[in-house]
């Protein structure tokens, strides 16, 4: 038996800490594409608090290395609700990038046992 998608509000997708599911994404030709949330990170653009997401695609894209992300950022949409785009500024979209690298890198600092652990 096939899946059924179930359209919900992809914000509540992916602030939910226990969500395991691939992020299922249409693209305007309505073909689906498969999405592993890797982050969500808040981050400024001039002056304004914004949400992304990096997320990696689970199937093959044109132009996406194998274990290569992409970023996207959280808007909100004519229903109040909300949606993800693609983060077209690379400026932002590296920046947003650094700051996953940043995150990854103070998790993984030193324990006072001296063993490497992951924050949670």
């Amino acid at each position: 038996m096939k899946d059924k998608l179930v359209k919900v509000d992809v914000l509540d997708v992916l602030l939910d800490k226990d969500n395991t599911s691939p992020i299922v994404l249409k693209e305007k030709n309505g073909k689906s594409i498969s999405f592993k949330q890797i982050a969500v990170i808040p981050h400024e653009v001039k002056g304004e608090c914004l949400l992304f997401a990096v997320l990696e695609p689970m199937t093959k894209i044109e132009g996406i290395g194998d274990n290569e992300a992409l970023v996207f950022r959280v808007v909100q949409n004519k229903e109040g609700g909300s949606r993800i785009v693609v983060e077209e500024d690379e400026m932002v979209a590296i920046a947003v990038f650094n700051k996953y690298y940043d995150m990854l890198e103070d998790s993984m600092k030193e324990t006072p046992a001296g063993k490497k652990k992951p924050k949670k």
